[in-house]
């Protein structure tokens, strides 16, 4: 597999000391990230919640912040590499062999491949299970042991209406569920819906001790409380009058477009989660008339972000071709982290641009991969003319 995919033997050596750089400087960043984050959680310690407790919930969420570093990662070890090599004439002596802009180039995208495919594995399967992992014993230990994920005033999330017994077909109208807690065997506490009608009057108010799910759009609703509201026909359209109808239920089955999976996503930030989930959410917003350009941009940075360490590798190869002269090693590598720091800056900044400024998602997250993109032909097309 390694000579299929190098097949060179210069290749193989950039391959081998790129590699080694990037691991080494990826663990001293996680190591340094992992330090503050366990320093973050000493302030939430409590009997139940305890110091190795806390470093575990640290620990799980490694996943999801190595795929935050990992571009810088292997810039700062493109770089490092590709100035050690122009300090030791090794890259003038490939130069002399045959070695041309191009080819170089090729070889650090074949090199910056593999790694693309190793982000977009922990960004979609290891990141957001291990993040939700983390968030569970974090908050089952410091709820100690009731496993229970709180939501501070409660999870708001919108539905379609459906019949007078909460089931059948979608009819006009509209749903709000408010959910207090949703505990780790996918059952609600603190339940509440209201159902509205087309011209957004209340229709019934829904209130139950508990909710489980027990089939793709089925929930099951125990120790039910309803109130029905029904209009009495008034002249005065300014104060209309109401009538009330309580009904009590030891239990309840309705139909809901609701699943476990788009609730956990109201837990996680947008940027934890996965493409799947985020598009799952995306569609339930937008199908409720909801305003997702939040989660749609970071489904495209979460699309567009593995890819990034191609760009990172790119910008890495103009350094191969800067003299000794024209400054060390340290200062170049501290140039390497300098535009690493500014990409994470600019990939931040122009998301909530995006936001404010309701630009097209796909827009805001490509944007300062494209910026720094062209900041790379151009330091290649500048290089190679000298």
């Amino acid at each position: 597999m390694w000579h299929k995919l190098f097949p060179l033997v210069y290749e193989r050596y950039l391959a081998k000391q790129i590699y080694q750089s990037f691991l080494f400087i990826l663990f001293a960043l996680m190591s340094l990230f992992v330090f503050f984050d366990f320093i973050a959680e000493i302030s939430s310690l409590s009997n139940s919640y305890t110091l190795l407790l806390a470093f575990l919930t640290v620990l799980l969420r490694v996943p999801s912040r190595l795929v935050e570093i990992m571009p810088i990662a292997g810039l700062i070890g493109g770089i490092y590499v590709m100035a050690s090599m122009a300090a030791q004439s090794e890259y003038t002596i490939l130069r002399v062999a045959g070695l041309n802009t191009r080819k170089a180039l090729v070889t650090l995208m074949k090199i910056a491949f593999p790694i693309a495919i190793i982000i977009l594995l922990m960004s979609e399967v290891v990141g957001p299970f291990t993040e939700s992992l983390s968030k569970n014993l974090r908050l089952a230990a410091i709820n100690q042991g009731n496993e229970v994920l709180e939501f501070r005033s409660g999870a708001w999330i919108k539905d379609k209406l459906r019949g007078n017994d909460g089931k059948g077909a979608v009819k006009d109208g509209i749903r709000y569920i408010n959910i207090g807690s949703l505990e780790k065997n996918e059952t609600i506490k603190g339940f509440r819906m209201y159902e509205f009608d087309s011209n957004h009057r209340l229709l019934l108010s829904r209130t139950a001790e508990t909710v489980k799910f027990i089939g793709d759009g089925q929930w099951q609703l125990s120790k039910v409380t309803e109130t029905r509201f029904t209009e009495i026909v008034s002249g005065d359209r300014l104060d209309p009058s109401f009538s009330t109808q309580i009904k009590k239920s030891d239990q309840l089955d309705i139909e809901t477009d609701v699943s476990p999976q788009l609730l956990g996503s109201l837990l996680i930030k947008p940027e934890r989660l996965s493409i799947i989930d985020l598009f799952g959410y995306i569609n339930h917003l937008r199908n409720n008339k909801q305003d997702f350009q939040r989660y749609a941009i970071s489904f495209w940075k979460k699309v567009i972000y593995p890819f990034t360490i191609l760009v990172m590798l790119a910008l890495a190869l103009p350094f191969a071709y800067l003299q000794t002269r024209s400054g060390g090693i340290g200062y170049k590598v501290f140039g390497g982290i300098m535009l690493g720091i500014s990409f994470q800056l600019f990939n931040s900044l122009f998301s909530h641009a995006g936001l404010l400024g309701e630009w097209l998602a796909i827009l805001s997250a490509s944007l300062p991969a494209l910026l720094y993109f062209i900041l790379a032909v151009l330091g290649i097309r500048w290089v190679s003319k000298v």
